[in-house]
């Protein structure tokens, strides 16, 4: 067991307990993690910050409340419904567009009006919260993802997470929908994580459910060598969401609009690492030298050019 642990460590990989002592304790004061914890104060501070994210259309946070339902469902080219305060995708409904009486799901099958009104009445009751307390539903603008992953996506919108230390993009992947996610770029869910050049915006590798590959499993199509559009723009709004929260480690998540370009989609606090296995590299070495560069008097712009200086230097590029 030793022995593990020692090899471990020279790999320069970072366990979840070292993330905890070292990041989430250290750089997250319990006072701002709120801030991302709830989705509506993050919108909110983002909007007040320029950065892009989903329209908002209204929320529910009680039964009364109830009413406004249709009207927020009234929506041609259909809407997200969320729960304000959930984690790792959990009660999420995407609603692609009316359908016979209903909506149409993502998955393809139909939605009828009580069926939404169950769903939201459980996220009221706080089914899907992070605490388990009373939550709020929001209703969001739905996504028209970007048609460059097509051929490595199924069903879903991907997006990519982008680690932030101190403000300082550190490493990136892309989260791609598949047939057993259900269509959701949802990693616990059997989502496909790629990993991203930072410098570049380039996928390389890719990781299913712990386990490393190079083909996405629905379309057989290979991972590696897609360059995601917008990638300045994406990586400045991950440093800048740094700005607006003060989280010293926070995972951002950036969906592509084909429409409207980039667009914040959440914060989190406590973001995971199997951003390693995708991007099959150990992150220690980087995120000590992140830790220890000198960002004073530095904005999003300078910080986003500082990481791509660190993270060659840490981090060989794959050609």
């Amino acid at each position: 067991m030793i022995g593990r642990y020692r090899a471990l460590r020279r790999a320069g990989l970072l366990g979840i307990n070292e993330r905890n002592l070292r990041l989430v304790n250290e750089l997250n004061p319990r006072r701002l993690i709120r801030l991302v914890d709830d989705k509506r104060e993050t919108k909110r501070l983002a909007m007040a910050a320029g950065i892009p994210t989903p329209e908002l259309y209204g929320v529910i946070a009680n039964p009364f409340h109830m009413r406004h339902l249709e009207s927020y469902l009234d929506k041609p080219d259909g809407v997200v419904i969320k729960p304000a305060n959930g984690s790792q995708g959990n009660g999420i409904q995407v609603l692609m567009e009316p359908m016979r009486g209903g909506w149409r799901r993502s998955n393809g099958q139909r939605a009828l009006l009580e069926d939404i009104r169950f769903h939201v009445n459980n996220i009221l009751s706080g089914m899907y919260s992070l605490s388990g307390q009373p939550d709020v539903a929001m209703f969001e603008y739905r996504v028209k993802f970007d048609e460059i992953f097509n051929p490595i996506s199924f069903g879903g919108v991907p997006d990519i997470r982008i680690i932030v230390v101190r403000g300082i993009p550190a490493v990136a992947m892309v989260r791609l929908p598949t047939a057993e996610s259900d269509g959701k770029a949802n990693l616990h869910k059997g989502g496909v994580g790629v990993g991203l050049d930072l410098v570049t915006g380039k996928t390389l590798s890719g990781m299913q459910n712990g386990k490393t590959t190079d083909i996405h499993p629905d379309t057989a199509n290979p991972l590696k060598n897609f360059s995601v559009p917008h990638w300045d723009a994406m990586l400045e709004m991950a440093a800048k969401a740094y700005d607006v929260t003060g989280l010293g480690y926070l995972g951002a998540d950036i969906v592509l609009d084909k429409g409207k370009g980039p667009l914040l989609l959440e914060l989190n606090a406590r973001p995971g690492l199997a951003i390693q296995i995708a991007n099959r590299i150990g992150i220690r070495p980087l995120l000590n030298a992140t830790l220890e560069a000198d960002t004073e008097g530095m904005d999003a712009l300078a910080r986003v050019e500082l990481a791509r200086k660190l993270y060659r230097q840490n981090v060989p590029e794959v050609v």
